[in-house]
């Protein structure tokens, strides 16, 4: 038995779910996200909460049961809440600002990087040494901020580099004489 997938998802004020065949579409005050279930599990709507049963006892269904429960949770707490991901940049002369649509980075490159926002996203830069990303989906803000990580991921020797905020980096000792 699934424990996540027993447990019925709660439908905050504001937000409304609309079972059609195998797919859900959650609204809410930020947007309207959806997902099309497999065919192991059904999906009921009832008194402000959603509930996933399985279509069988297969490895399968039971497998899709909890996937699909934590699916439905991640699209009514994007609809209502929406997602953020915070990065901070630590290093000498390493700095973002936004201009417009786009993120310019100066990375310690020859040249400054232009990250170019991606629809449903929104990206900001509240100082020179921090970005916020957000959205309502939360596979789409965590690739985003893993895309702007990867133009300058943290070394470890001296720490410089675009990391997530709380994020430990490990710290290596350099060469002895």
């Amino acid at each position: 038995m699934s424990r996540i997938g027993k447990k019925p998802v709660e439908l905050p004020k504001g937000v409304t779910a609309e079972v059609k065949g195998q797919t859900i579409e959650v609204k809410g005050p930020k947007g309207t996200r959806s997902f099309t279930a497999t065919d192991d599990v059904d999906m009921i709507v009832e008194d402000g909460s959603v509930s996933v049963k399985p279509r069988g006892l297969s490895k399968r269904a039971r497998q899709q049961w909890g996937m699909t429960r934590s699916m439905i949770e991640n699209l009514t707490v994007g609809v209502s809440e929406g997602f953020k991901k915070e990065l901070e940049i630590q290093g000498v002369g390493y700095r973002a600002q936004m201009q417009g649509k786009t993120l310019k980075l100066a990375l310690g490159y020859s040249h400054d990087v232009n990250f170019e926002t991606p629809e449903g996203v929104t990206i900001t830069a509240p100082k020179q040494t921090e970005i916020v990303v957000e959205g309502i989906d939360q596979q789409l803000v965590g690739q985003v901020a893993a895309n702007i990580r990867e133009w300058r991921r943290p070394e470890p020797y001296k720490g410089k580099g675009i990391r997530y905020k709380g994020e430990f980096v490990f710290r290596k000792e350099g060469k002895k004489k």
